[in-house]
């Protein structure tokens, strides 16, 4: 075996069994990959990944060709199941991998084997060119199932070439399950108000974007929102009337509040209706037989329309009860159900009721999340996914080290407890202003643990390797750098919202806000009490600026570390040959700088910070601070457009732009 300190190539995720050889092999010139037809691969697209990379990384072009009587420097072979049962055991998936001077083989029983296989050799020939290193691997996944999650919905729908090529990354790290999560972002017929300015996916994208998954080895699994998360539907005038709080739905539009106010009223027999017809129409668009239809966070179920039938027969059973009838409808169509699992696992009653071909989401964020939820649905007997995050929500830069913590632990627990696979989600909560680019790192991690959850992988060696792999890095230090520079967030996204919808528009405390806020929370009625008066806006906002005196009081030195960070990684980016990201990272950067700033001179004018320790940053420059921040967002905005639709981009550009009003208006 290869020394790790000298080797320079890494392959992800890191393969169970690899004997690599003292020697090398040298790709020929004009070389062939050979396909067998058995395989499955139609359109050859397995060998053409391979060609396409050789001639990326040696500049020569090869030839592809299949059946016994063409020669083929590359060979891609389906083995008797037998034959390679007695080698790897048989898993779907496993492959072996020899590359010899004889050539190179990879060997499966079935597609997704020989994808797999494939995957690894062009990580291989990506970091090592003409010249491989003489290595045997013998592999397979740990979970069938390594899905990955991506919102589609809450600010930001992605362009179909961007999602191909999120796809295409996905095959390369071996994942073979994707979902796109979806509340109001899809044009169902007849919905038009509800879709109307979010540049909504269609029903030829899907198809489209079905069989390009499907070549790939990777299954579209169609998801969509059907109980909770339905602000925008209950915001319009058709179908207000089926929410909870119809009252409140010409409320000005709050990032905070689309994430608590946003419940289907399942009292109303019209609800299934609405349901059932986002879930036939949209189902007919997927090959797959499964079906999410979410089903979380349903917070107002019980508080509104429904409260008088939640007190006969009790929110569970409110809940279960309608839940049931969705899978039902489903598992009447041959489809197979699947939900997030929150509320089951807060009501475990619910358990109880589960159909047996109904898959729970159990989805866990906490970067040191226990294994009890996990346990529990596992006591229960119901069939469950683990699904942990890549930690970029409300934010510029992603948290790395908060998505490696809990990716490990949640794969580890999955594994323990018998799980049937795990699904990454990459969330975009208040106006998904994290870059999709930014999740990479996350969506890595998920790979290597849905592979091996029981590997010892430490995360900085994890780091390096993606380093190299994804980013062709020779330094192995751009995703630690990232990751120290996502570090330096010290006000963030989250809390510049926060801050500004304290204002319910009006000039007065937005109190649905102030609860989600836990220094505003306890506060709330004690200052009724008190004063005998709701707490203004002024007041709501000195306390949460008091809140976070401690937390300020960093930012200086903070944003010396991350101007430090960016001055590090300019050169190797430089030499990566990756403009795209380059430049993500380079407007996240610079946006979180700007932030830090921002929260700065809102504690000084909020008398949490000493007007005369204010370092640069004084009265008279928060007109240029706003000015700044306004550049950035026009900046910011050209590189949305690299990966998605117009969608709704505006609604971060006005939050910029309300935080640079506020600036002019406490610099007077």
């Amino acid at each position: 075996m290869a020394s790790e300190n000298t080797r320079k190539w890494a392959i992800i995720p890191e393969p169970n069994s690899m004997t690599v050889g003292e020697g090398t092999v040298l790709l020929p010139y004009a070389g062939r990959v050979n396909e067998s037809i058995a395989i499955g691969d139609g359109d050859f697209l397995l060998a053409h990944q391979l060609v396409a990379d050789i001639r990326s990384a040696t500049g020569t072009d090869w030839d592809i060709a299949t059946g016994d009587m063409w020669s083929g420097f590359i060979r891609l072979r389906i083995a008797d199941s037998w034959d390679f049962d007695s080698q790897d055991g048989g898993t779907a998936g496993a492959y072996t991998l020899t590359i010899n001077t004889d050539g190179i083989t990879i060997t499966s029983c079935d597609f997704e084997g020989v994808r797999n296989g494939v995957q690894t050799l062009r990580q291989l020939i990506r970091q090592n060119g003409a010249v491989l290193p003489e290595l045997q691997i013998a592999d397979a996944p740990a979970c069938q199932i390594r899905g990955y999650y991506l919102d589609a919905t809450r600010g930001r729908v992605p362009t179909l070439a961007w999602l191909k090529q999120w796809v295409d990354k996905l095959c390369l790290y071996k994942y073979n399950q994707l979902q796109l999560y979806i509340e109001h972002t899809f044009a169902f017929d007849g919905m038009s108000e509800t879709w109307r300015g979010s540049s909504p996916l269609t029903p030829a994208d899907t198809l489209e974007f079905d069989q390009y998954c499907a070549n790939l080895g990777i299954e579209l699994v169609p998801s969509v929102s059907t109980f909770g998360h339905q602000y925008v539907a209950m915001r319009t005038q058709e179908l207000r009337e089926l929410g909870e709080f119809p009252e409140d739905a010409d409320r000005p539009f709050s990032f905070i509040e689309r994430m608590r106010h946003h419940t289907l009223n399942v009292a109303d027999d019209r609800a299934f209706a609405f349901s059932t017809q986002l879930v036939d129409s949209y189902l007919q668009l997927f090959r797959s037989k499964r079906f999410n239809i979410c089903a979380d966070e349903t917070f107002d179920l019980g508080k509104g329309k429904s409260k008088q039938e939640a007190q006969r027969v009790g929110v569970a059973t409110l809940y279960a009860t309608y839940v049931g009838k969705l899978c039902e409808h489903l598992s009447k169509q041959g489809r197979e159900p699947m939900f997030w699992g929150d509320i089951a696992i807060e009501m475990p009653e619910i358990l109880e009721t589960l159909p047996n071909n109904v898959t729970l989401l159990n989805w866990q964020y906490e970067p040191e999340a226990t294994d009890e939820k996990i346990q529990l649905v596992a006591q229960a007997g119901a069939k469950q996914i683990v699904c942990p995050a890549v930690w970029g929500w409300n934010a510029l830069l992603p948290r790395i080290d908060d998505a490696w913590n809990n990716i490990a632990r949640i794969a580890r627990y999955g594994l323990d407890c018998g799980a049937e696979g795990m699904l990454v989600t990459d969330w975009g909560d208040f106006g998904h202003v994290n870059d999709p680019r930014m999740a990479v790192p996350g969506m890595i991690f998920g790979a290597q643990y849905a592979w091996n959850p029981a590997g010892d992988t430490a995360e900085n060696d994890l780091l390096e390797r993606i380093s190299r792999v994804e980013y062709g890095d020779c330094s192995a230090r751009f995703v630690a750098l990232l990751r120290n520079a996502s570090a330096q967030a010290v006000f963030t996204w989250r809390e510049l919202v926060e801050y500004l919808e304290l204002d319910d528009g009006t000039g007065n405390c937005n109190t649905d806000v102030a609860q989600t806020i836990p220094c505003l929370a306890d506060r709330l009625v004690d200052h009724l009490s008190d004063c005998g008066n709701a707490m203004t806006v002024r007041e709501a906002r000195n306390r949460m600026m008091r809140n976070m005196a401690t937390t300020i009081e960093r930012i200086p030195q903070a944003n010396r570390a991350l101007q430090q960070c960016m001055v590090d990684i300019a050169p190797i980016a430089a030499h990566m040959g990756n403009p795209g990201i380059t430049a993500a990272v380079r407007i996240a950067m610079e946006g979180q700088l700007l932030l830090n700033r921002v929260g700065f001179a809102l504690a000084e004018a909020h008398d949490v910070r000493d007007a005369h320790d204010a370092g640069d940053w004084r009265p008279s420059d928060y007109r240029a601070l706003a000015r700044e921040l306004e550049c950035w967002c026009e900046a910011y905005a050209k590189e949305w457009n690299a990966t998605s639709q117009p969608s709704e981009l505006h609604r971060i550009q006005e939050t910029v732009w309300k935080a640079a009003d506020e600036l002019r208006r406490i610099s007077k």
